[in-house]
């Protein structure tokens, strides 16, 4: 009913009638996402009716009350086959301002069309594969581009900047032509790095560092979503550039990298979008070239190298490890590098691990990325080693017991999951330069095997990978303790008693005569 009295009053009525009755029908089905198949050709009808409507001079309200209701029935992907055409969807981005000939988003009145406009366009994109094809012929992603950079440093305009980005993760989803075209022709990656520096008010010091405000405000709602939009588009345009071939590559990825290393040191409005935010950013730099991943460390100023040498000098001069890794005015400083993104990067590892479940989606994408950070920067895996691998001191336990980060990374190593006990293992021996030894001090042969065979290492020996000589020193705790400690389980054990010393010499002479029986047994041939 509610179908029948909408499509009788958008025919027959004027402006005023038509945006009260759809205003109705769209508060009442706001939150319906499914609908009755006994409606359907009504549904359909009345998404013709607004499309004819909205090509009329009719008053903005009333455009956003016919947009409204037009999300809402694009929903359903069978009302969408009759009313995808070209003229259409040229209707959606005339109002959306999409069309070359628009120059400037002046009329403040106009904004809640194209926020609807846009919100429509995401819809029957996303659920018609017409929408898809129409959309490269309309050459869709060229015209969410030149939407964006005029709104780029208009902060006022984020809902329209939101779901534009929306749109172009979307299209480049779906379209891998569309990546190609946003990647080099349309000069995507320099584009949506700016909405991300505009979004978090980057200001830089260095080339490629910025000041970081940690007692700044956090991030508002509005600028948070256009981020995360912006680093999913951004995920879908460099998802094949593991390798850099030109220097401007290598400079675009390393600005790149450096707005997601502040975008690891600022928070959202709340605890959840700040791990989606943060999350985000890992899948974004684990397409960064690894080589470019070096600006997520950065040296010291001269203010913090003094304040990190006073600090060391308070601490007792027999806690020679402790005095690698400061804390100072909640900055993680390890060789005199910066390394708060690292330690950031770390704790959310640790976060996704204590979470339990969904291990391959939420927590191999930032174990790979550690991975790759030690393996090629130096600093990086002295750092993550002396977090997660400090020097052993304590062996009484098994090294998968306990809730230290090394606990738990050794409990992933017999994972059920293939993909996730692999990467965990892989970061371990990474941390150990590739050295069998060293990882089975910290992990026990038992969990370790499985990386060892794969590896073909079981005898021992190390990887491929070239790694630098320092030293790796034992504690004395460590040392008076290694004579005991079990190879297989990694910890220390109490001397087994001899259970020959309890036996009367009758019964060391009748286990002796059932050896040689048994010896005998074996030596006969077979008949």
């Amino acid at each position: 009913m509610d179908e029948e009295r909408a499509l009788y009053i958008v025919r027959a009525g004027e402006a005023g009638a038509i945006e009260r009755v759809l205003r109705d029908y769209s508060d009442k089905h706001r939150a319906t996402f499914k609908f009755e198949s006994t409606d359907e050709d009504k549904r359909k009808k009345l998404c013709e009716g607004i499309f004819k409507v909205l090509i009329k001079d009719i008053p903005t309200t009333c455009q956003v009350s016919c947009l409204e209701v037009l999300r809402i029935l694009s929903r359903d992907k069978k009302v969408l086959v009759p009313v995808t055409t070209k003229e259409n969807m040229q209707i959606l981005l005339r109002l959306a301002k999409l069309n070359e000939l628009d120059d400037s988003l002046e009329k403040v009145s106009e904004f809640p069309v194209i926020v609807e406009s846009l919100k429509c366009l995401c819809n029957i994109v996303f659920n018609s594969q017409m929408a898809q094809q129409l959309s490269l012929e309309l050459n869709l992603a060229a015209k969410l581009c030149n939407l964006l950079r005029k709104c780029t440093d208009r902060k006022f305009i984020n809902d329209i900047k939101c779901f534009d980005l929306r749109l172009l993760f979307l299209l480049s989803l779906l379209h891998t032509d569309i990546r190609s075209q946003l990647r080099y022709e349309l000069q995507g990656l320099p584009l949506l790095t700016q909405v991300l520096e505009s979004a978090f008010s980057i200001k830089w010091t260095d080339e490629y560092e910025s000041a970081i405000d940690h007692n700044g405000p956090p991030l508002s709602p509005q600028e948070t979503d256009c981020a995360i939009e912006a680093l999913k588009a951004l995920f879908n345009v460099t998802v094949d550039s593991w390798k850099v071939h030109k220097e401007s590559d290598s400079h675009q990825f390393r600005v790149m990298a450096a707005v997601l290393r502040h975008c690891l040191l600022i928070v959202g409005p709340t605890e959840d979008k700040t791990e989606e935010l943060h999350s985000n950013a890992v899948n974004l730099l684990s397409n960064v070239p690894v080589s470019c991943l070096d600006v997520l460390i950065c040296p010291l100023t001269h203010e913090e190298t003094a304040q990190e040498a006073t600090t060391l000098d308070e601490l007792p001069s027999n806690k020679t490890a402790e005095k690698e890794t400061v804390l100072k005015n909640n900055t993680m400083v390890y060789n005199g590098m910066n390394m708060e993104a690292i330690h950031v990067l770390l704790s959310f590892m640790e976060k996704r691990i204590d979470k339990g479940s969904s291990y391959r989606e939420g927590l191999t994408p930032v174990l790979s990325l550690l991975t790759e950070c030690s393996r090629a920067h130096r600093n990086i895996r002295k750092f993550l080693k002396d977090q997660v691998l400090p020097p052993l001191r304590d062996v009484t336990n098994r090294p998968e017991v306990g809730s230290t980060v090394r606990n738990k990374l050794v409990r992933l190593m017999t994972h059920v999951d293939l993909g996730v006990k692999q990467i965990a293992a892989e970061f371990l021996f990474v941390l150990c330069k590739e050295r069998v030894d060293s990882l089975l001090k910290y992990t026990g042969y038992g969990n370790a095997a499985g990386l060892l065979a794969a590896r073909g290492l079981l005898a021992g020996g190390r990887g491929d990978n070239w790694y630098s000589e320092d030293e790796d020193t034992d504690t004395e705790e460590y040392k008076n303790a290694k004579p005991n400690i079990n190879l297989i389980t990694g910890h220390l054990e109490e001397p087994m008693p001899n259970p020959i010393d309890e036996m009367t010499e009758e019964q060391k002479e009748y286990e002796a005569m059932k050896l040689v029986n048994m010896l005998d047994k074996l030596s006969r041939p077979c008949h």
